[in-house]
């Protein structure tokens, strides 16, 4: 069984201010060949799976193609959409032919032209492919579900945990699934339901209530009889499209009734918990001083407004800026910020350098805040975590980055290139200790918790401006529909 992997992860947020262009993509690093093994094949994430499916089964050829992926940012150019998703269908087509082919994509990708990004790659490979050819897909739990994304693939399943520490599990499952159809010993047929409601982004957390009774039930469904895979997608807020919004997918084994009866359970019993899917952060000054008095540590302040993970750009300076006014000291803080991190190297570690840092995408995000300290740690921004991650990536690579400590005792690590705060090795790499650090600003909502909960004395939301503020209700939509709840209170399912 001779079968192709590949893949194309970007969340798109469409209120974000810088675009995906492919200069981004290409800086990211697209991954080939038997690099993708190396880079993918001892992590948590898809593809991991995927590959992990394949050294199970002596029948498999698993052959490793192109991956792209890009943090998440704005809207992708239609240079990068055109560029790469040709890329992947060349490789395609080249290197067939083909019995199955499994595709790793996030669900939420929306470009200039193409708004379901995701939806349009898969109808291009099945064009390319044919109808003989099997599709297995495992989408970002944050995918927004277009008919399309379901109706076309053979298989089909999203992650079930947000922070997102499953998805070498659900890639291994849509690739042993797409196996044994390609036996014949299933016949997987899909359904899809979407009820006219978001999950807030301060309730999507999958070990929190209600999101994760709804898991549960999804669990509980995927182990009745003739039951393949039950998958909860929770949808992206921030991507103005038509499918934007929760989505509850059932795969079954040739019973399409059950997959749509299962997935219409699943949609009410979500409807039915609507208003405690919605929520609201604590403002930024009031979690600042609780995080001063708080007598263990460290307090982890989640910066909703510039959660990078949702497309925000990282350099966001509301919280530094409210820590000076208020005279807060021991703050742990990112930030994004080329400009900054290039004096630094000028400087040298142990040098003193008086500089602006962050605040320099745009208003939304804060202005940029003068600082005054010692540089302590200059490297190349390239660190392994082997622990716990959000999207279970292994390898990271955020650019040249410095350590600065401020004369206010702050600890503010620059960075070249935008990264959420999502990896305790991120600190441990720079010679920070996160067990030491009183506060720490975790740039993230729900993606630092699998890093930072575990040695948490607690983690607050924010409730802080930016392109992912928690507070949706004030973003401009042109596409989405309506009625959808929150949005219209009266919407009805």
């Amino acid at each position: 069984m001779r079968v192709a992997a590949l893949g194309f992860h970007h969340e798109s947020n469409t209120f974000a201010p810088v675009a995906a262009s492919l200069e981004r993509f290409l800086r990211a690093g697209p991954v080939e060949g038997d690099e993708l093994l190396a880079q993918y094949a001892s992590s948590q994430a898809t593809l991991a799976g995927f590959i992990e499916a394949a050294d199970a089964d002596p029948d498999v050829e698993l052959v490793p193609l192109v991956y792209f992926d890009l943090q998440p940012m704005g809207t992708i150019t239609a240079e990068a959409f055109d560029t790469l998703v040709g890329r992947m269908l060349d490789q395609l087509a080249e290197r067939g032919p083909w019995d199955a082919v499994l595709l790793a994509l996030h669900g939420a990708a929306v470009s200039e032209v193409h708004r379901d990004v995701d939806g349009e790659i898969i109808e291009r490979v099945r064009r390319l492919v044919g109808d003989d050819v099997l599709i297995g897909v495992t989408f970002d739990m944050h995918a927004n579900v277009s008919p399309r994304m379901i109706a076309i693939p053979d298989v089909a399943n999203t992650y079930m945990t947000n922070p997102h520490l499953d998805p070498r599990l659900r890639g291994r499952q849509s690739a042993e699934l797409t196996f044994r159809a390609v036996r014949g010993e299933v016949e997987p047929v899909a359904a899809v339901e979407a009820p006219p409601l978001i999950v807030n982004i301060l309730r999507q957390g999958t070990s929190d209530s209600p999101m994760r009774e709804l898991v549960a039930l999804a669990a509980e469904a995927e182990s009745r009889p003739g039951v393949l895979s039950v998958s909860v997608a929770e949808g992206f807020p921030y991507a103005d499209v038509e499918e934007m919004g929760m989505a509850f997918v059932a795969v079954t084994d040739g019973d399409a009734e059950l997959a749509t009866s299962i997935a219409r359970e699943l949609a009410h019993a979500a409807w039915a918990v609507r208003a405690e899917l919605q929520g609201d952060g604590v403002p930024i000054d009031e979690a600042l001083a609780a995080a001063a008095s708080a007598n263990a540590h460290p307090v982890v302040l989640l910066d909703v407004g510039d959660n990078v993970g949702g497309g925000s750009p990282a350099d966001s300076t509301h919280v530094l800026a409210a820590a000076q006014r208020l005279g807060v000291g021991g703050l742990f803080h990112s930030l994004c910020d080329p400009e900054s991190v290039q004096t630094c190297v000028a400087a040298g570690v142990g040098a003193t350098v008086e500089i602006a840092v962050g605040g320099k995408t745009d208003d939304l995000h804060g202005d940029p805040v003068s600082v005054r300290g010692e540089i302590r740690h200059l490297d190349d921004g390239t660190f392994e975590e082997t622990g716990p991650t959000h999207g279970g990536k292994r390898f990271f690579d955020v650019g040249p980055r410095a350590v600065l400590h401020t004369d206010d005792d702050h600890t503010i690590l620059l960075t070249t290139l935008p990264m959420g705060n999502t990896s305790r090795q991120e600190l441990v790499s720079a010679g920070i200790d996160p067990t030491r650090q009183p506060i720490i600003v975790a740039k993230g909502v729900q993606s630092p918790r699998g890093a930072f909960e575990p040695i948490a004395a607690a983690m607050i939301q924010l409730n802080s401006p930016g392109c992912t503020s928690a507070d949706v209700t004030c973003l401009e939509y042109r596409y989405r529909r309506r009625p959808m709840y929150p949005y219209e209170a009266d919407a009805t399912y």
